[in-house]
């Protein structure tokens, strides 16, 4: 690993220890040379995601789109940044853990939709109501009784 400070590559580690739930090690090095410690991340290399628009464009998974949606469903609701970070972290799982080299933006927006539904209703609602195109309040009322049906 070449110091940032003095660019040598004479580095070594001093201390490793998780990071981010245990997703990355997060290192602290020391540079031989200059004697500048700084810390570098070591994270497992995943499989790009290519994701399947609605009008069959792909483009590569992009986690702020998720989070820019969700953090639009939750405006102005009880929701904290936490919780807002825990879905995503929770919906990147479930997409991850399919091992899958493509996945249809469709696919995406439903668990996306499952895990808002049990987060909060008037969230949830909002998102569908984008996601899934409500044309009429007759389509909004038909999801709102699945909701104060359960």
């Amino acid at each position: 690993m070449k110091c940032p400070y003095c660019n040598q590559e004479t580095t070594r580690v001093i201390d490793s220890r998780p990071a981010d739930d245990n997703s990355s090690i997060r290192r602290r090095r020391l540079c031989d040379e200059c004697g500048k410690r700084f810390t570098t991340y070591e994270k497992v290399e995943t499989i790009p995601l290519i994701v399947i628009k609605k009008d069959n464009n792909r483009e590569q998974y992009d986690r702020s789109k998720i989070e820019a949606g969700v953090l639009r469903a939750c405006h102005k609701r009880p929701v904290s940044v936490n919780q807002i970070n825990a879905l995503v972290d929770e919906v990147e799982t479930e997409i991850f853990n399919r091992e899958e080299k493509e996945i249809e933006s469709k696919l995406i927006g439903e668990i996306v939709m499952d895990k808002l539904k049990d987060l909060e209703a008037v969230a949830y609602v909002r998102f569908a109501s984008v996601y899934r195109e409500f044309k009429d309040i007759n389509t909004f009322m038909n999801e709102l009784k699945k909701i104060l049906d359960k």
